[in-house]
């Protein structure tokens, strides 16, 4: 059984205007983000525009954050895609290229019956040998996952991990009663602090791309019991989310960190870049946040 937990940032995917991934630049942030004490990596999650990239930028963030990471914490690579047998074969490549764990999307055109949607995520597991975590976003995604579907998939050995982005801490709860050897990852939208007071075992999120130092100081405080001090950092945080959902998501972090100094690159077409109004708002919530603490 393996034990993932603690605050994994959905790494962006730098990548340049002729759709060259910048494997430096992601690098160096991956390596920066582990200094600054993460405890894992997900490249390709949402904030990494696994939607818009091919079968090769994505082998090639993949590749990066591996190497970067060293060993040094887990790597869980986002495996997304409307057809299974290409969800089974970018498993097995990320998982030949050394990532520790996959965390499974389904993208879906048509809506899918629960045993459809079940099959899915079922062969992906079957493919690999290292642990799995589901991921659902019922916000961006056509086809959900129920509870009875979660419960089923929660009985195969290596599906050991889920990150509900529902927003509905109650499903979370729901998830954790009828689940009880399911670890649950929050997103950040939910309030990480209050999944973890609800036995949740960290987050994975995008905005910790840019504040990783107090996203670990609140797991740190999660951790320790003291839920009055990692609720007032809690709120403090929240200013992030609260800003961030106005705009493009991947737009907001590839922002921040420029603004930070990390040559990342803009958002894939036809995603757009944040206007100057846009930045200016994203850039006087980073100053004030960088003084937490």
């Amino acid at each position: 059984m393996s034990n993932f937990h603690g605050v994994f940032p959905y790494l962006v995917s730098p990548i340049d205007a002729q759709g060259k991934i910048l494997t430096d630049v992601l690098g160096k942030l991956a390596s920066d983000l582990i200094k600054a004490g993460v405890h894992g990596l997900t490249p390709l999650g949402s904030t990494g525009e696994f939607a818009y990239l091919n079968r090769a930028q994505r082998e090639a963030v993949v590749r990066a954050t591996v190497e970067a990471a060293g060993k040094r914490v887990p790597v869980i690579a986002g495996v997304a895609s409307t057809v299974t047998a290409d969800a089974i074969e970018q498993a097995k490549t990320y998982q030949k290229l050394g990532a520790d764990g996959i965390l499974a999307i389904l993208e879906a055109y048509f809506p899918l019956k629960d045993a459809q949607i079940e099959s899915y995520f079922r062969a992906i597991a079957d493919a690999v040998d290292i642990p799995v975590a589901l991921y659902t976003n019922p916000q961006f995604q056509r086809s959900d996952l129920s509870l009875d579907v979660i419960a089923r998939l929660s009985e195969h050995p290596r599906i050991q991990y889920i990150k509900d982005a529902s927003t509905n801490t109650g499903r979370l709860l729901s998830i954790m009663n009828r689940t009880p050897r399911m670890k649950v990852f929050s997103a950040s939208a939910h309030i990480p602090a209050a999944v973890m007071l609800i036995g949740g075992v960290g987050w994975m999120a995008g905005p910790a791309c840019i504040v990783p130092r107090q996203s670990v100081q609140l797991y740190d405080l999660c951790r320790a019991g003291k839920w009055p001090e990692a609720m007032r950092l809690q709120r403090d945080l929240w200013r992030i989310n609260e800003a961030f959902a106005r705009f493009n998501l991947a737009a907001c972090i590839k922002a921040g960190l420029q603004i930070q100094g990390y040559a990342v690159g803009e958002p894939v077409p036809p995603q757009g870049a944040l206007g100057p109004a846009e930045r200016e708002a994203v850039e006087s919530i980073l100053a004030d946040v960088a003084k937490l603490g």
